[in-house]
């Protein structure tokens, strides 16, 4: 699964350099992820560090783009033109 961030973000800026895929960008109210590059930190780091970082534990998985651990890696390579260790 996709990450997302909620509406209960303070736009605090700790989570956007984080994110390896540069998935992160500011929305219009809050940052938000873009699908598409987020693969959870797979491929880069054990656990997504944007969920690390958060102070207010507001980065869920997106129950709306259900992915599995096989896809993120697939989803990682294609991104970095890296293969999975």
């Amino acid at each position: 699964m996709a990450l997302l961030i909620t509406d209960e973000c303070i736009n605090c800026d700790v989570c956007e350099p984080e994110c390896p895929n540069e998935a992160i960008s500011q929305g219009e109210e809050v940052y938000v992820i873009d699908s598409s590059k987020c693969t959870e930190c797979v491929g880069h780091y054990d656990e997504p560090q944007c969920v690390q970082v958060c102070p207010v534990d507001c980065i869920p998985k997106d129950p709306n783009v259900v992915e599995t651990q096989d896809m993120l890696w697939t989803k990682y390579e294609k991104l970095t033109g890296n293969k999975r260790a």
